[in-house]
């Protein structure tokens, strides 16, 4: 018995670590396709215009951290579902395997959820990152910066979106 416990938990951090790493990986290596970017832009814009310019740069931050969030979750779910799939797992492996695939597109969902209000409270935009035990928010920052109070109304959203305390979340400008 005590074996069967000692090898179900090293193949449930074997996941874990598996599935960190291609998050990592994905998020750090992978550049969005310049065709995918460039789909988004309707307005031309002029490459004098310095606001323009820089405003155009943020937005391809955003939309590149969005779809390289979205390949490294499609890619764990693609791991999860393999697993769940698998004839040599064992059904607590499989049960635990469809439990993170519920749990990321909890995630998702309450990522976008929190996205849009951000927006909606009047900042440009924001990509959001909920991982274990924390939850990451870049925001293009309003003008003079990120002030106490936006930080406060960042932390509102987050909270009442996720349930996370004030000290599991970071809020980051864009530059």
């Amino acid at each position: 018995m005590m074996k069967k416990i000692g090898k179900r938990g090293a193949a449930y951090g074997v996941i874990a670590l598996l599935l960190c790493a291609a998050v990592y990986l994905n998020w750090s290596y992978v550049d969005a396709p310049e065709e995918l970017l460039a789909a988004g832009q309707t307005d031309p814009v002029d490459p004098t215009d310095g606001a323009a310019a820089a405003q155009d740069g943020a937005q391809d931050y955003f939309a590149t951290s969005r779809l390289t969030r979205e390949q490294a979750r499609d890619e764990a779910v693609s791991t999860l579902k393999e697993l769940s799939e698998s004839e040599q797992a064992d059904q607590a492996a499989k049960e635990e395997a469809a439990a993170q695939i519920s749990a990321l597109a909890d995630d998702q969902v309450a990522e976008a959820n929190i996205e849009s209000l951000i927006r909606a409270k009047g900042y440009a935009d924001a990509v959001v990152m909920i991982g274990d035990g924390s939850v990451n928010v870049v925001v293009a920052p309003p003008d003079g910066g990120l002030q106490a109070t936006d930080v406060t109304v960042i932390k509102d959203i987050v909270v009442s979106e996720t349930g996370a305390a004030a000290g599991q979340i970071k809020i980051v400008e864009a530059a």
